[in-house]
């Protein structure tokens, strides 16, 4: 038996591979229906009923919500057979609600898996973020700099001209003033509709994706997964948790969150090793979508390990029974 300590990130890999893929499969029947509800709780079902069948002691510290807002994968559920390590799990059943039910690129099912107590319990409020890809000097760009800083250090430190930067932003009414800002700058913006874990995963695949760096606000769960992979392909993320009222300051406090105003380097919301998983459901940059034969359905899932590096990208075919 599996010592509860013995976090083997390489046997578990692909048992993590297979929670994505079995989201990816149960949304993919919702794809362009509309249903933005139907296609998450499909999601939710599939990986829930994958990830009971690992031999974790697993907690979900990065989940659909609170215990009283989310039936199952909530904040503090308990998955797996109970035999083994005991691991925090992040997840996002399906990143890109929206996506799917419009039929719109990009369109994931997300989970990474660490040991206990190595994920940041990040409370659902929003996070400010910053990443960049490897290559690039320890702390080139930081939140404290001004967009237009961040574009010019960037710019210097790989020897080209801030018309030579793109930028991934968000597309909100909250990020008018920073697309404006980094506009001015020259560099280029690719904004997204959704799905913002995608959009900094593109930063550590510039030369097929063409995004040099994410900012802007989005989701703070998000940004614990999405730091969980730049972890595991490399590049440099920030984070600050942004609250709006004293119910979203409660979260934190709930959350184990002290100092509020404390910036987040990525080895901070993610601390230990992790492995991370993530399966296309419609088509995107990062992973195709899935994809229905008359007789097999097909999915590709990148499958990352931190502890060394590797990225693998795994095309499943499944005959249609």
């Amino acid at each position: 038996m599996t010592s509860p300590t013995d976090f083997n990130d390489r046997m578990l890999s692909l048992g993590l591979a297979r929670v994505s893929e079995a989201a990816a499969h149960a949304s993919a029947r919702l794809i362009g229906r509309g249903d933005e509800k139907a296609a998450d709780q499909a999601a939710v079902n599939a990986m829930r009923d994958q990830l009971n069948m690992l031999d974790i002691k697993g907690v979900v510290v990065i989940g659909e919500g609170e215990r009283d807002e989310a039936p199952m994968l909530y904040i503090g559920e308990e998955v797996g057979t109970g035999n083994g390590p005991a691991v925090d799990i992040a997840l996002d059943p399906l990143e890109g609600t929206t996506l799917t039910a419009k039929d719109m690129p990009n369109a994931l099912t997300v989970i990474a898996m660490a040991q206990r107590g190595t994920l940041l319990h990040a409370p659902d409020v929003y996070m400010d973020k910053l990443a960049i890809g490897p290559g690039y000097p320890k702390d080139v760009v930081s939140l404290e700099m001004t967009p237009t800083e961040r574009v010019l250090a960037l710019a210097a430190a790989g020897g080209v001209k801030p018309e030579d930067i793109t930028c991934c932003i968000l597309e909100r009414p909250r990020h008018e003033d920073l697309i404006a800002e980094v506009r001015e700058t020259g560099a280029a913006i690719r904004l997204i509709t959704d799905g913002d874990v995608a959009g900094v995963i593109h930063c550590a695949e510039a030369e097929i994706t063409g995004i040099d760096m994410y900012m802007g606000s989005g989701g703070a769960p998000e940004g614990v997964l999405a730091a969980s992979a730049l972890k595991c392909m490399g590049g440099q993320m920030w984070g600050k948790l942004l609250f709006r009222n004293d119910d979203e300051r409660g979260r934190a406090a709930k959350a184990g969150i002290t100092n509020l105003d404390k910036i987040y380097a990525r080895d901070e919301l993610v601390t230990g090793d992790v492995i991370f998983a993530a399966t296309g459901v419609t088509n995107g940059s990062i992973v195709q979508g899935v994809k229905r034969e008359p007789n097999y359905i097909e999915t590709e899932t990148i499958l990352m390990r931190s502890k060394t590096g590797s990225v693998r990208r795994m095309i499943y075919r499944n005959p249609i029974k």
